[in-house]
């Protein structure tokens, strides 16, 4: 475990410094320990920040501790340097990738159960009830929709309101692949204007199950291609649903999001370097 920290803390503070960040002269602990910190809480603790603060301080690895609500203000303004460190390292992963094929689908995170609805404080709007087509069920929460290497490894993602389909999802992300990269999905992304947007201008070829009534109709060998090869996505959906509490705590909607992404840079780290 101390060996996993340090790793997170090494890789953290080499991708701060590749961008360019600049911490703020006045902080005794620095914008990389902040970060670690929160990882190591997604990593180790289910995203439990005071556990994660409590074992780095009695480890007298980060001496310097901040309490928790000093934390938490440090942490939340880390938001967007946190999504640009994400952003490098995918950069960074796609251009060693060793196949051009990539994976893309979505999946719910739901703010709470169905009943306790009403209770919900971090949002109030029915842009965040969703459909999970696969349970046959109504979510409230974020869709997360991921972008990952065939070995299953995240690269990017976005977040979205649980209402927002899968063919917004894919507007949403940047998909900056290289040439001739192939990006399989399921018929949820169906949008052949999108496809060969991509295919004219990016040369990225959407390689999307069909439906069947679809007017751009696949052969039996490229359908069973298709399915097999974006079968791993759900493997990558697991492994990080598993790392998730019972129920993610957050007082605001940043500070939710924000957990997500720490759950998802944690098995990037650890699927591309640590493992």
């Amino acid at each position: 475990m101390l060996d996993e920290i340090i790793a997170i803390y090494a890789i953290t503070d080499d991708l701060l410094k590749a961008i360019g960040h600049q911490d703020d002269c006045r902080a005794q602990l620095s914008d990389a320990e902040v970060i670690t910190t929160a990882l190591v809480s997604a990593r180790f603790f289910s995203g439990n920040h005071q556990s994660a603060i409590n074992y780095l301080k009695d480890h007298e690895l980060m001496p310097q501790m901040l309490s928790k609500s000093r934390f938490n203000r440090r942490w939340h303004r880390l938001f967007l340097p946190l999504l640009d460190l994400f952003d490098y390292l995918g950069t960074i992963l796609k251009s060693v990738n060793s196949t051009t094929e990539y994976l893309l689908d979505s999946f719910p995170v739901p703010l709470c159960d169905n009943i306790r609805i009403p209770q919900v404080r971090l949002v109030r709007s029915e842009d965040y009830r969703g459909y999970i087509a696969s349970k046959k069920r109504y979510f409230y929460g974020i869709r997360v929709q991921l972008l990952a290497t065939s070995a299953g490894v995240p690269v990017e993602f976005a977040f979205l309101p649980g209402e927002a389909n899968d063919v917004r999802g894919l507007n949403a992300l940047p998909l900056s692949l290289p040439e001739n990269a192939e990006v399989y999905g399921d018929a949820a992304y169906t949008d052949y204007q999108a496809e060969d947007d991509l295919h004219d201008t990016d040369g990225i070829v959407l390689q999307i199950a069909r439906k069947r009534n679809s007017t751009r109709p696949d052969s039996p060998a490229m359908a069973y291609i298709k399915q097999v090869t974006r079968h791993p996505i759900e493997t990558v959906f697991s492994q990080i649903t598993l790392r998730f509490p019972k129920t993610i705590h957050a007082v605001t909607l940043d500070g939710f999001l924000l957990k997500l992404a720490t759950f998802i840079f944690t098995l990037t780290l650890d699927s591309a370097f640590i493992s």
